[in-house]
């Protein structure tokens, strides 16, 4: 397995995970800007506010999104065990 290889296995996996990440942490980060602005318009300063709305936006992601993110790893890990004669060389 040469250098190239393993880079490109690396780049893949990293590709992977940001594509599977990304609709969780996009969702996240909108319900926990919208709180915010929430929590500056109406003075109320609780830190532990803005924690039950990113938890029930990132289960509504998961529930959205959960087809797409399984058919991404399943074809990531079915691309792997396909070329593992490539990687055990």
């Amino acid at each position: 397995m040469s250098q190239g290889d393993v880079l490109k296995l690396a780049q893949d996996a990293i590709r992977t995970i940001l594509m599977v990440s990304a609709p969780m942490l996009l969702f996240s980060l909108v319900v926990g800007l919208i709180v915010s602005i929430i929590q500056a318009i109406t003075q109320i300063q609780e830190a532990t506010l803005a924690f039950v709305p990113k938890i029930v936006a990132v289960l509504l992601s998961l529930v959205i999104f959960g087809p797409w993110i399984l058919k991404v790893i399943t074809q990531f890990t079915s691309n792997l065990l396909t070329n593992i004669n490539l990687y055990i060389q």
